[in-house]
């Protein structure tokens, strides 16, 4: 099982978890989903569930890794397997995006 953190604006706003491939979460912080002032991270995860179970990564995440050749390219740089979702997005989304979403892989070790 992996995970990474979600910060919108810089604020944790939730938890994305690998349990394996084909098993995806993901949950709101309680302090992000229960304050009404702040936002949902997407309009396909809205704030009005805290959890959302997938057996595929979320549309909005993939949306945040390159495709194609640039993906290919961007795994052989990194030397991580382009199949590898949570890992792309931690090496890629941690802090330079177009959003306002940045995703930080937390390290369990």
């Amino acid at each position: 099982m992996r995970k990474a953190e979600v910060y919108r604006n810089s604020i944790l706003a939730g938890e994305l978890i690998e349990e394996d491939l084909n098993s995806y979460i993901f949950r709101y912080k309680d302090s992000y989903f229960n304050n009404p002032d702040l936002p949902a991270i997407s309009l396909t995860l809205p704030k009005s569930k805290q959890e959302y179970v997938s057996e595929h990564i979320f549309p909005f995440f993939s949306n945040m890794i390159a495709e194609g050749t640039n993906l290919a390219i961007q795994s052989r740089y990194l030397k991580i397997d382009e199949r590898d979702i949570i890992s792309l997005l931690g090496a890629t989304a941690d802090s330079d995006t177009i959003g306002a979403v940045t995703v930080k892989l937390i390290d369990d070790k």
